[in-house]
C-alpha cells in the first residue's frame, strides 16, 4: 500500500489528465447516444412494427466484444478520439433506445385517454404526459449505458485515444501492478461518482409523485 500511495503522488498530474481524457471520451459518447437514441426510442413508439426491427440492430453491438468492435472500425476511421468515441456511442445505443421504448409504452393508457379528453394534441401528450412519466425509466437507461461506457472506454487506450486504459495496459505489459491498480481503482471510482450525480439530476427532473 505504501508503494503504491508513493506511486500515486508521484503520478498524480499524469493520473489527472488521464481522468480528464476517459471523461471526455465518455461524455461525447454519451450525448451523442442521448441526442441520437431517445428521439428513436420515441419514433418507435409511434411505429411499433418497426421496434423488433430497430432494437434488433441496436442488440447487434452489444453482443459483438468490444475488442474486436474498435478493431473493425480501425479500418474505416483510423485510430484516435473519433473511432473510439463512435464504439462508445454504439454500445450506448441500445440501453438508452430500449429503456425509452418500455418506458413510454408503459405509460397507463387511461392517462393518455384522459389526455386526449382535454383535447391534447399528439405531442403535447408525448411532452406533457408520457416523457415526464417514462423519465425513470429513460434516466436508467442514461445510466445504465454511462456506467458501462467509463468501464469500456479504457480499451481506446489500444487504439491511441487516451484515458485510464493508458495506465492499465502499460502496467501490464511491464508487470507493474501499482500502474494498474492507478488506472483500475480511478475508472471505478468514476463510475461510482457519475452514477450518483446521474441519480441526483434524475431526482430534479423527475415530478415529485414519481421520485423514490
Amino acid at each position: 500500500m505504501r508503494a503504491f500511495l508513493e506511486f500515486l503522488s508521484y503520478r498524480i498530474e499524469d493520473i489527472g489528465k488521464l481522468t480528464l481524457e476517459h471523461l471526455q471520451i465518455t461524455a461525447m459518447s454519451i450525448s451523442f447516444a442521448i441526442i441520437i437514441g431517445v428521439p428513436i426510442g420515441i419514433f418507435i413508439t409511434r411505429r411499433r412494427s418497426l421496434a423488433d426491427l430497430v432494437l434488433g440492430f441496436a442488440n447487434v453491438f452489444q453482443t459483438l466484444p468490444s475488442l474486436a468492435l474498435f478493431g473493425l472500425i480501425i479500418p474505416f476511421l483510423g485510430i484516435g478520439y473519433k473511432p473510439s468515441v463512435f464504439v462508445l456511442f454504439l454500445y450506448a445505443l441500445l440501453p438508452i433506445i430500449k429503456n425509452t421504448y418500455l418506458g413510454i409504452t408503459g405509460v397507463d393508457p387511461a392517462v393518455i385517454d384522459a389526455g386526449k379528453g382535454m383535447g391534447m394534441t399528439d405531442f403535447q401528450i408525448l411532452r406533457m404526459i408520457e416523457v415526464p412519466l417514462s423519465l425513470p425509466v429513460i434516466m436508467g437507461g442514461i445510466r445504465i449505458s454511462t456506467v458501462i461506457n467509463i468501464g469500456t472506454a479504457t480499451l481506446a487506450a489500444l487504439i491511441g485515444a487516451g484515458g485510464l486504459g493508458d495506465l492499465i495496459f502499460k502496467g501490464i505489459s511491464l508487470n507493474n501492478s501499482n500502474m494498474i491498480l492507478a488506472g483500475a481503482i480511478p475508472t471505478a471510482l468514476l463510475a461510482l461518482m457519475v452514477d450518483t450525480l446521474l441519480g441526483k439530476v434524475e431526482q430534479r427532473l423527475v415530478p415529485k409523485g414519481l421520485r423514490g
